[in-house]
């Protein structure tokens, strides 16, 4: 018996079952706790953004009184706390949120289970991964606390402000242990998927979901390492008096700044794109690794392209890391440099356009059940689509120069992010919520959470295109005070409602998350009659997930096969 051979964990008290955890799936559900809950914060600070930016000036409902008068005097918001607030929000709705629930989360419980495995690799490891992320968590929300507050510099941290400003130092910290985390988790994920897999389960075997979470795990291995020493180099600047980023004679509050000189701020720049565009794909990859699952499991048919998709997305990770001076058209390159990261970019659409198609053409001939999980994975196509196309323009130096750090970017970066990759991380949650607890959520709340979410996630980012063609500026703490930006002003009061709006509809989520997981309604270990492993366990699996270690006898999306007497073949069915 496979799960009874399992081992690995030692004793199984309440503290090292279910704290410090070195199960693969207790170790996804902290991060999936945890990753959700820093989602609902950095949410909650947009809300505080956008009220600002509607009625700039006057004081917070409710809460403006609340805060200190360093933060919001009379309780209308500061400048300077506007600016943490910022750069707060993208730092935890990224590297806090998005992140960990793509990758620590359905990552940690889903690709084992997929693979056949009775756990990670290495599950210390992987503990360690999660309680090195959690304190970089804590201290991140911790600086909203100390002397000098948040960091407020934006999430991209760019010097000489970075370096000059107060709140960067803890910045830097956190940001220091979430990738050793990543790193950690990256290590563990490719080791796991490579040298784990159940007898019969070859490379052309395993999911869409598996192989997306192998490239995101090149990738953050290879990415992040040069962002981590760009950080160090920042924090030395900081605390050291060293000047890796500071330039000669730099003037701050009409003084020089001793220690500048020398230094080159595109320096950071060209490090941190260098991470921080693939983690575009660290970001995507396991959403559209998790809509291909649910669109096989609701359309039952096959995947169209299987080995095309796989491919696409090894491409896009290697040409990931050609393209970051993309976001530098602006930063004084030659004209040749800037051609040659025009060029690269415009090639990396290629595979993006290729895997969009094909997850459009496996709903082709499809039997579609319109399941809750189904819905999301239908609306992320489309709605990716825009994020994608949109980002065309800003591949293009001509028309970057005039869009660069308006709020056309905004617009679609969230296009990207939000209506495509947390759009989808919401239909895995549905997807399988039935293997992580043995339960089901309420479809019907689940759709209403659906419809209240799409409708109201483009209410909010729909405009931010108008405003940035308009020419509206980003980080601008008023927009009222140019006069250019006064016709589109009404867009920022739609948006802001359509944000609160937002807020609203995600609580059928919350109450539907947390009551099912006691109270809802038990289901079977395959409810959805899908194909893929993770399905061939009980729901919730047991210690080592399996009663004995599976057989793969085919491919993972064999649905529909003519003279077969159900319309799915499991991977470990051998008839």
């Amino acid at each position: 018996m496979a799960h009874k051979k399992h081992d690995a964990h030692g004793s199984q008290d309440f503290i090292s079952k279910y704290v410090f955890s070195v199960d693969h799936k207790v170790i996804g559900l902290q991060y999936l706790i945890t990753s959700l809950l820093f989602l609902l914060f950095g949410f909650i600070l947009l809300m505080i953004l956008r009220w600002q930016l509607a009625y700039p000036g006057q004081p917070i409902p409710l809460i403006g009184r609340l805060l200190s008068d360093n933060l919001a005097p009379g309780g209308v918001l500061s400048p300077t706390f506007y600016n943490a607030l910022g750069a707060m929000h993208g730092t935890i709705m990224i590297f806090l949120g998005v992140v960990p629930l793509g990758v620590g989360a359905f990552g940690n419980y889903i690709l084992p289970l997929q693979i056949g495995a009775p756990d990670m690799a290495f599950p210390r490891l992987n503990m360690m991964s999660y309680w090195v992320y959690l304190p970089g968590g804590m201290l991140m929300l911790l600086s909203f606390f100390l002397p000098g507050g948040a960091a407020q510099s934006g999430w991209t941290s760019y010097p000489p402000l970075s370096v000059i400003n107060p709140g960067q130092t803890v910045w830097l910290l956190a940001m220091l242990l979430i990738i050793t985390s990543s790193l950690l988790g990256s290590i563990n994920f490719l080791v796991t998927a490579l040298n784990m897999r159940a007898p019969g389960m070859s490379l052309w075997r395993m999911p869409v979901f598996v192989w997306a979470q192998l490239v995101t795990a090149v990738l953050l291995l290879l990415a992040f390492p040069p962002l981590q020493a760009a950080a160090i180099l920042q924090f030395m600047d900081r605390v050291a008096g060293t000047s890796f980023y500071l330039p000669a004679n730099l003037v701050v509050f009409g003084e020089t700044v001793r220690a500048a000189g020398g230094g080159l701020p595109l320096l950071w720049q060209h490090l941190f794109w260098f991470l921080a565009h693939p983690e575009v794909y660290v970001l995507i990859l396991p959403a559209m690794g998790i809509v291909a699952e649910i669109i096989a499991a609701n359309t039952r048919k096959p995947i169209f392209g299987y080995k095309e998709i796989v491919g696409a997305m090894i491409f896009l990770g290697g040409m990931s890391f050609v393209v970051w001076a993309h976001h530098m058209f602006v930063s004084g390159m030659s004209p040749k440099l800037s051609n040659f990261f025009l060029i690269t970019t415009m090639i990396i659409s290629v595979p993006s356009v290729a895997l969009l198609t094909c997850l459009i053409f496996s709903l082709r001939g499809g039997s579609i059940r319109f399941t809750t999980p189904m819905l999301f994975a239908l609306a992320f196509l489309p709605l990716f689509g825009i994020g994608g196309l949109t980002g065309l323009p800003l591949g293009l130096s001509t028309t970057d120069i005039y869009l660069h750090d308006t709020y056309y970017v905004i617009g679609h970066f969230h296009y990207v992010v939000v209506t495509g990759s947390i759009i989808a991380l919401m239909g895995g949650v549905y997807h399988w919520f039935p293997k992580w607890f043995g339960r089901r959520m309420d479809d019907f709340w689940g759709k209403v959470h659906f419809w209240g979410s799409v409708i109201c996630m483009n209410g909010v980012f729909f405009p931010m295109f108008i405003q940035g063609l308009s020419g509206v500026q980003r980080r601008l703490y008023d927009p009222t005070a140019q006069l250019h930006n006064l016709p589109t002003q009404p867009l920022n009061i739609v948006s802001s409602v359509f944000a609160w709006l937002l807020f609203v509809a995600q609580i059928p989520f919350i109450w539907n998350f947390f009551y099912s997981m006691f109270k809802g309604k038990k289901t079977e270990e395959n409810p959805w009659k899908a194909t893929t492993l993770e399905w061939a366990c009980p729901s919730p699996p047991p210690h080592g997930n399996f009663e004995k270690t599976p057989h793969v006898y085919r491919g993972p999306y064999e649905y529909s096969v003519p003279g077969h007497k159900n319309d799915w073949t499991p991977q470990h069915v051998e008839a």
